[in-house]
């Protein structure tokens, strides 16, 4: 079963920028929020009522000569102020490798003789993001369980290795095909402005192989 999160870590943070890394639907999911930098709008100024006046007409005014000219000042507008909205908030999502198993002999492995096994994922998952100006470090690192099919369960956390370097290796006592199930869980932490805190939740993958291991061939000698 795989651990959610709810609610974000950063809902109470009074930092200038609050970073939270978790797990969520076999994804990891980085968000980053600066708090208490919102800003209320300025409801608008009511306009003052009119207020009643008395009217009088208009005095008479000497029309200008014909043959004066008027003159018009050229009239500047001001620019307006651009104004910029940050982005205050953001998520970012992230997937680690899902990788296959291998094996060694690949075309029919003998009974009593051990097969090889590894996995093709790294050893540790590296990401380094940007968001919201923020740099943020985050690492995890897989564990495994093997089931090679007849019943038999190995826990480990190395990737294992081809021949001649191999880690992991199960011998089949019986001839058959044995489907090979690998339960790989990922958990790690991340680093924010130097202080490092563990991701909620863990990703878990699954990797399924056939292995189909026959008996050795019978020889006569003299």
């Amino acid at each position: 079963m795989l651990l959610t999160f709810p609610t974000p870590a950063f809902a109470a943070c009074t930092l200038p920028v609050c970073v939270d890394v978790y797990t969520q639907n076999n994804q990891i999911i980085i968000e980053a929020e600066k708090p208490g930098t919102a800003t209320a709008k300025k409801s608008p100024r009511p306009k003052p009522s009119p207020t009643a006046t008395l009217w009088f007409p208009p005095k008479p005014t000497a029309s200008p000569h014909p043959s004066a000219k008027r003159t018009y000042k050229p009239r500047t507008l001001k620019p307006k102020a651009l104004t910029q909205t940050a982005n205050l908030s953001d998520r970012l999502t992230k997937l680690v490798p899902t990788g296959g198993i291998a094996y060694q002999p690949e075309f029919e492995p003998l009974v009593q003789v051990p097969v090889i096994f590894w996995v093709d994922v790294p050893q540790i998952f590296q990401s380094q993001v940007n968001i919201i100006g923020e740099i943020v470090d985050v690492g995890l690192r897989p564990g495994f369980i093997w089931s090679f099919g007849d019943g038999s369960v190995w826990a480990t956390t190395n990737i294992g290795a081809p021949f001649p370097h191999q880690v992991i290796t199960h011998t089949y006592k019986k001839p058959g095909t044995y489907v090979v199930v690998l339960l790989t869980t990922w958990n790690g932490s991340f680093t924010h402005n130097g202080a490092v805190r563990a991701i909620t939740g863990q990703i878990v993958k699954t990797s399924v192989a056939t292995v189909t291991v026959v008996s050795a061939p019978t020889r006569f000698t003299k």
